[in-house]
């Protein structure tokens, strides 16, 4: 874990849980994209720094999900480096508690607030074209998160972030989180798509071709919306939805699948009600949710 992998003489990712694209930008300067999960994944991503003799000058996140941002604020400290997020992520980034708040639906208890959910904040800025080295762009990747981005860099190798998982994270959870499920899907179809040196997805192999792999992650995000319109054949409430579901995929509720799940499910519920495969409506002051 946490070996430099190299891709071409300038281009790398670090195998993590979460993999960071680092990238050469002259003979001593470097970038990274994503830092990793916490302090101490940066901590060994500069001692990789250091044994190279390199300089960390920016970190590009991806998205504003802890494991992507969580190295930022000890490599910030230790380097004095730019970091830089995309749109809403930048927000996020800066204030972290608006991640678990945005899971959890409200002021999220202490049991929503550790790393793997709130990282440290870290002094990000907005993260436009004109802030990224030459030769690199960004490519939207809505869907997982409100604004996630990829990166292509000049040797044309593709970073993915979280638009991808592997087969055998679906096989096992089936359910991943999603923020929005149509923007999420139309994600898929373009990364089906493209064309690249190599793509690197955060939590999947890296490979020439992603089209069988987005594919895969499609038909189980449409087989998961067809397990919720079953169980809403008839009027159903969202803990009922949830419970129904975890049953089915042999899954165990505490407080952080209760926040990652449920807020995955209630994005699906609220996909399927706009395209109008269900509908919702009140009853004895609950909210009731019923296939059309």
């Amino acid at each position: 874990m946490y070996e430099l992998i190299p891709v071409t003489d300038r281009t790398f990712y670090i195998q993590s849980p979460a993999k960071i694209g680092l990238v050469r930008l002259n003979e001593t300067d470097v970038c990274l994209i994503d830092s990793g999960n916490d302090k101490d994944a940066g901590r060994k991503v500069r001692q990789l720094l250091d044994a190279k003799g390199w300089r960390l000058t920016a970190i590009y996140n991806t998205h504003s999900h802890a494991d992507h941002i969580g190295g930022n604020r000890y490599l910030q400290g230790q380097t004095g480096c730019a970091v830089y997020a995309p749109g809403a992520e930048c927000a996020f980034t800066r204030h972290t508690v608006l991640e678990p708040s945005l899971l959890y639906g409200g002021c999220p208890p202490k049991d929503l607030r550790h790393k793997f959910l709130l990282a440290q904040e870290s002094d990000a800025r907005p993260l436009t074209p004109e802030a990224l080295p030459a030769g690199f762009s960004l490519i939207p990747l809505p869907g997982h998160s409100l604004d996630m981005v990829g990166f292509r860099t000049a040797d044309d190798v593709v970073f993915l972030a979280d638009c991808l998982s592997s087969r055998e994270t679906l096989d096992k959870y089936k359910v991943g989180f999603l923020y929005d499920v149509g923007a999420y899907l139309d994600t898929l179809e373009k990364v089906k798509t493209m064309k690249a040196a190599l793509f690197v997805p955060a939590h999947a192999p890296a490979a020439e071709d992603m089209a069988d792999l987005a594919q895969y992650n499609i038909d189980v995000t449409l087989s998961v919306a067809e397990d919720i319109l079953d169980i809403c054949r008839e009027p159903v409430c969202f803990e009922t939805v949830l419970q129904k579901l975890f049953a089915a995929y042999g899954l165990t509720m505490n407080f952080e699948q209760y926040a990652l799940v449920g807020s995955a499910v209630r994005s699906y519920l609220a996909w399927l009600k706009d395209t109008g495969r269900v509908s919702a409506g009140f009853e004895d002051d609950r909210l009731l949710w019923v296939r059309t």
